[in-house]
């Protein structure tokens, strides 16, 4: 049998939370594959299912108070940033369970992201229920505020994001077969849509600038299918590689299988890629 890493007893006794490698090499070894659950883990869970809430709340709001779901104002807005971003920080508490990362940096990093995730929906929502674009609107001073403080976040998003993605080739992430290619493909696809989303901004951001305040709006559209099928990599192929794991497969058709998916995975993106600078 597989024996877990620890940290040194100083280290444990210090921090409180996860030694760096908690997971086993295969869960044949060990019946539960996950993290250690401390409160810190659980309050950026709950935060996670909070803004998939919102999203589904506002996707009643749109089916009863109508209007348009395409465009820079509409109730689209909200349920989809809302969702994405809940099932995005979901993601990526549990995926950088694998990724050896030190405990105090680790749950650091993550706390900044889930307050990062949360100003960002509520930006979005809140310019939703004044009935105003909220990216890209320089039109009052409120309304520069907000978008000045979305793209921020969106800076900070980038670096903590890269932070992990980093951490992830660094050092093999631990887990069961094929988790550490679904881990290391997963934040690499998701440095694509981090890039897609910093294109977005600083084309709409030129483009205000210069004037084109309704060019700005609908600039971005060849890009949305790029970054919306990159960016959730990082939590389709840890699943898939999670629920391999619980299969009878051995390892090796395990790893064909998630090698496989990421092959898949690869080709979406570069259709949506080419789809993107044909439209750009």
């Amino acid at each position: 049998m597989h024996r877990q890493k620890t940290a040194p007893s100083r280290g444990e006794g210090d921090t409180g939370y996860p030694v760096p490698h908690p997971h086993p090499p295969d869960s044949r070894h060990h019946p539960y594959l996950r993290y250690p659950r401390y409160p810190r883990y659980r309050l950026y869970e709950a935060t996670a299912l909070l803004l998939i809430l919102s999203g589904l709340v506002h996707l009643v709001v749109f089916a009863v108070d109508g209007g348009p779901w395409n465009g820079p104002v509409s109730w689209r807005k909200p349920v989809t940033f809302g969702i994405s971003f809940g099932v995005t920080l979901l993601a990526v508490v549990r995926v950088t369970s694998y990724v050896r990362v030190g405990p105090r940096l680790r749950a650091a990093l993550l706390g900044v992201f889930t307050a990062d995730c949360v100003v960002e929906v509520a930006g979005i929502t809140l310019q939703a229920w004044r009935g105003v674009p909220s990216h890209l609107d320089m039109e009052t001073p409120l309304d520069t505020g907000v978008s000045m403080t979305l793209a921020v976040g969106g800076g900070v998003l980038v670096v903590l994001l890269t932070a992990f993605a980093v951490a992830s080739f660094r050092h093999r992430p631990t887990g069961p077969a094929g988790m550490a290619l679904a881990v290391r493909s997963g934040f690499a696809i998701l440095l694509v849509a981090l890039a897609s989303g910093a294109a977005m901004i600083a084309r709409g951001v030129v483009l205000t600038r210069t004037g084109h305040q309704e060019a700005a709006y609908h600039s971005t559209a060849s890009l949305k299918p790029l970054h919306g099928v990159s960016l959730h990599a990082v939590l389709v192929l840890p699943a898939l590689a999670w629920l391999l794991s619980r299969t009878p497969w051995s390892e090796a058709a395990r790893h064909r299988i998630v090698s496989a998916a990421v092959g898949c995975y690869a080709v979406a993106v570069a259709a949506a890629g080419v789809w993107a600078v044909l439209g750009y």
